[in-house]
């Protein structure tokens, strides 16, 4: 369930931001014609993701098949992940930046270049998703993704109204450091189900060594728990960090 609830609880309100300040920047230019191709894009990329979810459910998980999937999506979500803990301070600037070349072209390739970035920028949030789900093991799942979609519904008001109460910088920090946790258990189970359909070298050997690491292993049932409490360390570290930074600013603004 925790996993669940991250996973849609992060993507949800990454996919939240990017069209914020799509919309925002379209207002900012008075471009309000190119709002509904926005709009059409947010609706064509979630169809898609339901689709791809839909797929892969129906699809039938054999082992070679799950094992695919899993390095499938440690592949796209490190990378993405990386790229948004390295780049996230630039996302809105070089957002505006390919919105302003689009909007700059004539009305109707305008509309075509807004709706398409839309899609692209939405639909990634929407394939990692529907990617990392389909990698929880849990029995609580739908509970864990609804109490996330509803937990980015309350962050993207409180960001409405008052956004200056989120840092968002610890926020991706705290998140991506839980997907990447994530993404290694994937990576051992992608490669545990690749033995158990005997894709690998030394398949039986392999598929015994990684046994306990599964989500039902002896090792393996406790990740949940170590990954919340690297996470909250996280998270209390980063907290104590710029407590003590804003202390030593004012106490030198005070000597002054």
């Amino acid at each position: 369930m925790f996993q669940a609830f991250v996973i849609v609880l992060r993507e949800g309100f990454e996919a939240f931001l990017i069209v914020s300040i799509i919309v925002a920047y379209l207002q900012k230019l008075n471009h309000r014609q190119l709002l509904p191709p926005v709009y059409w894009g947010i609706g064509v990329s979630l169809a898609a993701s339901a689709w791809l979810g839909c797929a892969l459910s129906q699809r039938g998980m054999d082992p070679l098949w799950e094992g695919i999937l899993g390095l499938v999506a440690v592949a796209l979500v490190a990378t993405l992940v990386i790229q948004m803990w390295t780049h996230a301070r630039h996302l809105k600037r070089d957002t505006e930046a390919k919105l302003a070349a689009y909007s700059a072209s004539p009305s109707r390739a305008a509309m075509w270049g807004v709706f398409l970035f839309t899609v692209l920028m939405i639909s990634r949030e929407g394939v990692e998703t529907v990617l990392l789900l389909t990698q929880v093991r849990d029995a609580a799942f739908l509970i864990g993704a609804g109490l996330g979609l509803l937990c980015t519904a309350a962050l993207a008001l409180l960001w409405v109204r008052c956004s200056h109460l989120i840092n968002l910088k610890l926020f991706f920090q705290v998140t991506s450091l839980f997907l990447l946790l994530f993404l290694g258990q994937v990576l051992i189970y992608a490669l545990h189900e690749l033995s158990e359909a005997g894709a690998l070298p030394q398949s039986e050997a392999f598929h015994a060594a990684t046994e306990p690491f599964s989500s039902d292993g002896r090792y393996g049932k406790w990740f949940s728990v170590v990954t919340v409490a690297v996470c909250m360390g996280w998270l209390l570290i980063s907290w104590g960090r710029q407590r003590l930074r804003r202390l030593a600013s004012q106490s030198t603004a005070a000597t002054k």
